[in-house]
């Protein structure tokens, strides 16, 4: 059922009438009609779908399928109806920059460097291509945006041809085409010739600007991050305000800031290792303070005490620091947070026993999980039982271990 594609023959028609050949619905029990012609861009070629209004009706979405565009709506139009088909222009003309300025910009690394561009995507609110390269440098980004934006300054023409696969050696393709037949070919003069079958604007004047964001490493290739046209003012309104708010936070001028937040972050890096090394030290004292406290038994000592949501990394350091001090002890602390309860059991290294089968024995009976080696372990699980409850039953299983 073939449609007559509108938008190939005026990419600038935002209002067009159609007859419905076809009303259904998908197996996803979605709605959709195919027209006689459509002004409707389907997804492809790394070009998004159009969306707008068939006789007032959302046009959410647009797909080729089996040869068929169909225009997805929410409810049905019947078959041999007159409909008038309405494009969102706005999101139009965004795709047409976005993607001839792909082209050009795709042209000009290429040109420049002889980097090719293996794959295009465009996002909602910023484009990329991967170059097939192992690293770019800042200067060569820059003279490959400044050489797309001379491009579009001079306004070159931007022409669409079909051609017969025969007649493709007549012209310098940046790289093969993916079809045989009604082959689509998107030309700037003396600058870039590529099969494509998206929208484009007439004249690269049209494309506004291109702006390069930033690039990052891929795997084997580079991904470049950009934006055209109307998105380049909208990224250098974002960008602006976030300058104006940090220049009130740092109470500095814009030249400054970067020097600003250096100094900022050096500040805090410094203030967080001198709080790092102030817990240490409240640690070592805690541990020294458990130690002078702890109970006597047969062959050890022990140290038992709960807690209420206290860190529990803490736990696992104040423990491993009680233990590191005296060989012949054993640590069990147990934290209450919400509904639960952790628990960390450790032990001197002159204690034959395992901590790690202390805690197997005990975890099920709170529904919990954990793990550790025989001189320490820890865990956690659901407030089935009290603390006291859970450090009677640690305290008991030691002690049939070792008494």
């Amino acid at each position: 059922m073939v449609t007559e594609k509108l938008y190939y023959q005026d990419q600038y028609l935002g209002r067009f009438t159609a007859r419905v050949l076809k009303s259904e619905t998908d197996k996803a029990s979605k709605h959709f009609v195919v027209l006689d012609q459509t002004a409707f861009y389907p997804t492809g070629g790394g070009q998004p779908h159009d969306i707008g209004t068939l006789n007032g009706l959302e046009v959410y979405n647009v797909e080729e399928i089996d040869g068929e565009i169909r225009h997805y709506i929410s409810e049905p139009i019947k078959v041999k109806s007159e409909c008038v088909g309405k494009i969102n222009w706005e999101r139009r003309m965004d795709h047409m920059q976005q993607h001839a300025g792909q082209h050009i910009l795709s042209a000009a690394f290429e040109e420049e460097f002889g980097y090719e561009t293996v794959s295009f995507h465009m996002g909602k609110e910023l484009c990329t291509i991967d170059l097939s390269i192992e690293s770019l440098t800042e200067q060569e980004a820059n003279e490959a945006e400044k050489v797309a934006n001379i491009i579009i300054i001079e306004n070159r023409p931007i022409e669409t041809r079909w051609v017969k696969k025969d007649d493709l050696n007549k012209y310098k393709l940046r790289k093969e085409v993916a079809v045989n037949d009604n082959i689509r070919l998107v030309i700037i003069p003396d600058f870039d010739y590529n099969g494509c079958g998206g929208t484009h604007p007439k004249a690269t004047g049209q494309v506004g600007s291109i702006e390069i964001l930033h690039w990052e490493k891929q795997k084997n290739f580079i991904r470049v991050f950009f934006v055209c046209g109307r998105r380049v003012r909208t990224q250098l309104h974002e960008k602006h305000q976030v300058i104006q708010n940090l220049t009130v936070l740092l109470s500095s001028p814009q030249e400054e800031l970067e020097k600003e937040a250096k100094r900022v972050l050096d500040q805090s890096k410094a203030l967080e290792k001198e709080i790092a090394d102030l817990k240490q030290q409240l640690n070592t004292y805690e541990a020294e303070s458990l130690i002078t406290k702890a109970e006597a038994k047969h062959s050890y000592k022990l140290i038992k005490e709960l807690y209420v949501d206290r860190a529990f990394a803490e736990l696992q350091s104040l423990a491993k620091n009680i233990t590191s001090r005296s060989d012949e002890i054993i640590v069990l602390l147990i934290n209450e947070t919400g509904d639960t309860l952790q628990f960390v059991c450790a032990r001197g290294k002159n204690i034959s026993i395992s901590m790690n089968q202390v805690l197997k024995e005990v975890l099920p009976i709170i529904n919990g999980k954990g793990g550790g080696n025989d001189l320490i372990a820890q865990g956690g699980g659901e407030k089935v039982i009290t603390a006291d409850d859970l450090m009677k039953l640690l305290v008991d299983v030691i002690s049939l271990k070792l008494e």
